[in-house]
């Protein structure tokens, strides 16, 4: 019954969104890379949506709520607001510029080859670890959800590969060949199903705490385990509270507002009402985020005391456990598709700036549109296998998503970081970008995979030979001995802004930056944005004072 329901949802919303799609002139690099730029308003909400709430969200920070407590929220709420200040300021300089991808804005605003630095730091992240991850944590929740070891007579192990090569074929056959109109109509249609079915686990789950009573069974949640429910991080969480005001908001502003992954679903809007209205409708829906992607890691704590032997099987294992079986089946469709997502988008985005950043820039020139998307799936082809051949190689990293969060800061700092500085000035020259690219990923590289291992290392070492075993102290020490991963990009910001102004301040360019507007779609606001703005802003920081 499972088997066939997912079956049944997964086959209906391929047909749907081949039905959608057909029309779409993919051979040309606007049809193929931007939808034709004809996305509306809901379209873009949906697709940017199921393409954050994949699995790498919805295991990994349910993983990190089994471990840490509701203090890892902050990941949801201040997304909100990050996705605010890309409707207002980020979206309308990149329509007007007729940006096809976030790197096409530094070549305009530097030179080409900061546009293609640019292009291959986000696919060695890509290729490296956000791939992988989505691979991997899918393969989780499907394995545990379908106990595919079990069914198959075999390992954890192979039963996890097999996922994750399924996982990746479909993916790849979705991405390469629909172009981005089909994965946004898929994912569309698999937000809705995954918003019902990712609201109705915390219900089950509180049902099941509560002997068929919702609200005695979040009394009983809070009440026994008053631990997991303070906000505010400590600094021996995972996101201390602290790191709010450090690199928490420039790893959502460099996720909402500049990682084409993300940012691709929006530059493919109709016009710029059409996609603020679709990034605002996103950010209301994503203030609910903590029910789906926190709760129910709250709940699993609760409801298997503890003993789970990774965290990050708590969503996987939950989801079985309280769902009828009819319904794991749908939930499984729907999480298959929301996997599907970000795998598609990712591979999307990577055949984007391949095609367009690299091949017709650099490889053939004279290339035309054809060609350029042909070129482009092919190599969507090999980063797709190459991500496949890597993913099994993450089941001993940890924690899902710090793992993910701490690692893509290698990239995401420095990127984030030459783009605010190319938007606020008119002469810092292309070499202070260079320049800023190269010192943030090594100066990143260097602090986090040399310098905080020996220091954390030693610090422990000293602490053991002092007689020091209790676990909360030596977290506590840990903490201490060298700053948090979100500081520390903090930190690599400022320093990184100073360099290039510093830079511009000794060598300025000699004619000042100015965007022309292409003229390629209408750039009138929506009437609405300022208000809506302030409304959402205002409710994220409500909801979070009340739980804190």
């Amino acid at each position: 019954m499972q088997i066939l329901a997912f079956v049944a949802f997964t086959a209906v919303v391929a047909i749907i969104s081949y039905i959608k799609t057909r029309s779409t002139k993919e051979s040309t690099l606007d049809g193929y890379f931007l939808g034709g730029r004809s996305l509306t308003a809901g379209v873009i909400a949906g697709s940017l949506l199921l393409t954050n709430l994949s699995t790498e969200q919805i295991v990994g920070l349910n993983g990190s709520a089994y471990q840490s407590g509701l203090s890892v929220m902050v990941w949801e709420t201040l997304a909100a607001i990050a996705m605010v200040v890309t409707a207002i300021y980020l979206l309308p300089r990149y329509l007007k510029g007729g940006i096809t991808t976030v790197p096409q804005f530094l070549q305009d605003r530097f030179d080409t080859s900061t546009k293609t630095i640019t292009s291959g730091l986000f696919l060695t992240g890509y290729v490296v670890v956000l791939l992988p991850i989505i691979l991997y944590s899918g393969s989780i929740a499907l394995s545990g959800m379908f106990n595919v070891p079990e069914l198959l007579g075999v390992s954890k192990s192979t039963a996890l590969k097999i996922c994750i090569w399924g996982i990746g074929i479909v993916g790849s056959i979705y991405a390469i060949f629909g172009g981005l109109k089909a994965v946004a109509v898929s994912d569309s249609i698999n937000a809705i199903g995954l918003l019902i079915g990712g609201l109705l686990i915390p219900i089950f789950g509180l049902l099941l705490i509560g002997d068929n009573d919702l609200f005695n069974g979040l009394s009983i949640l809070t009440n026994e385990n008053p631990e997991k429910f303070k906000s505010l991080g400590t600094q021996t969480d995972p996101v201390p509270f602290h790191t709010i005001f450090t690199g928490m908001m420039l790893v959502q502003l460099f996720y909402w507002g500049t990682n084409q992954q993300i940012i691709q679903r929006a530059l493919g809007a109709k016009n710029l009402k059409e996609g603020q209205k679709g990034i605002l409708l996103a950010s209301f829906i994503k203030i609910l985020g903590p029910i789906i992607v926190v709760l129910p890691g709250l709940i699993a704590y609760h409801v298997f005391k503890g003993d789970l032997t990774s965290a990050d099987e708590a969503y996987p294992m939950l989801v079985k456990k309280v769902l009828p079986d009819a319904w794991v089946g749908f939930f499984a469709a729907v999480l298959f598709g929301a996997i599907l997502s970000s795998f598609n988008s990712v591979l999307n985005s990577s055949v984007t700036l391949f095609g367009m950043d690299i091949y017709k820039q650099h490889i053939n020139k004279e290339a035309n549109d054809k060609d350029v998307v042909k070129y482009g799936k092919l190599f969507g082809i090999v980063l797709a296998l190459l991500a496949m051949f890597i993913a099994p190689l993450i089941e001993e990293a940890g924690s899902l998503f710090e793992y993910l969060q701490e690692v893509n800061g290698i990239y995401s700092i420095p990127i984030l970081t030459i783009i605010i500085v190319g938007y606020f000035t008119k002469r810092v020259p292309p070499i202070a970008a260079k320049i800023g690219l190269i010192t943030g990923c090594v100066f990143y590289i260097l602090s986090q995979f040399f310098l905080q291992p020996y220091f954390v290392e030693k610090a422990l070492d000293e602490a053991k030979l002092s007689g020091v075993t209790e676990k909360s102290t030596l977290a506590l020490i840990e903490a201490k001995v060298y700053p948090h991963f979100l500081d520390i990009m903090a930190i690599l910001f400022v320093l990184n802004i100073i360099i290039m102004l510093v830079v511009g301040w000794l060598r300025p360019s000699k004619e000042p930056y100015n965007m022309q507007y292409t003229k390629q779609v209408d750039i009138t606001p929506w009437k609405h944005v300022n208000l809506a703005s302030i409304g959402i802003v205002l409710i994220v920081v409500v909801v979070y004072i009340y739980f804190a």
